[in-house]
């Protein structure tokens, strides 16, 4: 049987103006893009679901940084699972499954170099993008290597009820911590927490001072704080650190659309009486983790005492959609966007 044609155009997102604040649905457009004929080592790519990150944000920025920003009407990225529907590279056939950087679009031309090879009989493909996958590498290199986390740490966790955060408090849980403190944005997410992935106690950041609320559910200090939002959380965080402290920032989603400078922290310098450490990290960082990732993280899905949420919106014309519902908590855990068979 014959190979199928490559697929003459793909629908791809592209970002036509830079955002200022918060970014609208104006900025983005979805058009067809020519797809090249596959050369040698080359794969076509039906994608099936996409990944959307608070991080993509910087990158809407025209200003320097660990990866160049998102060039003006050209296709966006980020991860994508698709299935290889046309093949040039001799060790990956039709069919097989393949985690890749080309997001943001239906069909990709890409080296096969670029791309894993991914088994849906091990894990649901969407997990690949999440827990099996960057944010969960994230958090598990964030927390055990920047984070310094050792067993008997109290640890907090802020953005506790995302990707990276829910994943973020269930290790710390599962590798000993005395006691897991997490924030999040609605009394919903704050059940979600304790109930489901084990926290021992958590708090709407909305109801009062963060300060004030992470005083009282971790009264004797914290030793790991685990930072998703940046300003009030992490100004509150350094006033509740014990001495020789770790502040592991991974995100500060709280700042990403502001248009003026963050009013907090205001008490860095306590960070010298306390000895404390801040440590910023990038998933790159943690390359060498993977395989002990995949393995602990694997074996704790199989036996269920780790576990994940998924919040997924249908269909390619509403990726921008859940974008931005990044960025107002519309999200519970990893936010996927599922295409259309």
């Amino acid at each position: 049987m014959s190979a199928p044609a490559t697929p003459a155009a793909a629908r791809t997102w592209q970002l036509t103006a830079r955002p200022d604040g918060l970014p609208t649905h104006d900025l983005f457009a979805l058009r067809e893009t020519p797809l090249p004929e596959l050369g040698p080592g080359q794969i076509l790519v039906r994608n099936e679901y996409l990944s959307v990150d608070p991080y993509m944000r910087g990158r809407m920025n025209d200003t320097k940084s660990y990866v160049p920003p998102f060039a003006l009407d050209q296709p966006l990225e980020g991860g994508a699972v698709g299935v290889v529907v046309d093949s040039r590279a001799d060790d990956v056939e039709p069919g097989t499954h393949v985690l890749h950087n080309l997001g943001w679009r239906d069909h990709a031309v890409l080296d096969a170099a670029h791309a894993a090879v991914v088994d849906a009989d091990v894990a649901p493909l969407s997990a690949y993008l999440g827990v099996l996958g960057m944010p969960g590498l994230t958090a598990y290199g964030g927390l055990l290597r920047a984070g310094a986390f050792r067993e008997g740490d109290t640890v907090f966790v802020s953005g506790a009820s995302g990707a990276v955060g829910s994943q973020v408090g269930q290790i710390a849980r599962l590798k000993g911590a005395a006691r897991v403190v997490g924030s999040a944005g609605s009394a919903e997410k704050v059940r979600l927490l304790i109930e489901k992935y084990g926290f021992d106690a958590a708090f709407n950041y909305k109801d009062a001072p963060v300060a004030e609320q992470l005083k009282a559910a971790a009264p004797k200090g914290i030793d790991v704080y685990f930072d998703n939002v940046g300003g009030d959380h992490l100004e509150a965080a350094i006033s509740s650190m014990r001495v020789h402290g770790r502040i592991a920032v991974c995100g500060m989603i709280g700042a990403y659309n502001s248009t003026e400078a963050p009013a907090a922290p205001r008490n860095l310098a306590m960070v010298i009486g306390k000895r404390l450490r801040i440590q910023g990290l990038l998933v790159m960082d943690f390359a060498d983790m993977k395989k002990d990732f995949v393995t602990d993280v694997g074996g704790w899905l199989r036996d269920g005492s780790l576990t994940y949420e998924e919040t997924v919106v249908d269909g390619l014309d509403h990726t921008v959609d859940g974008f931005l519902g990044l960025f107002s908590g519309a999200n519970t855990g990893k936010m996927i966007i599922k295409l259309d068979a």
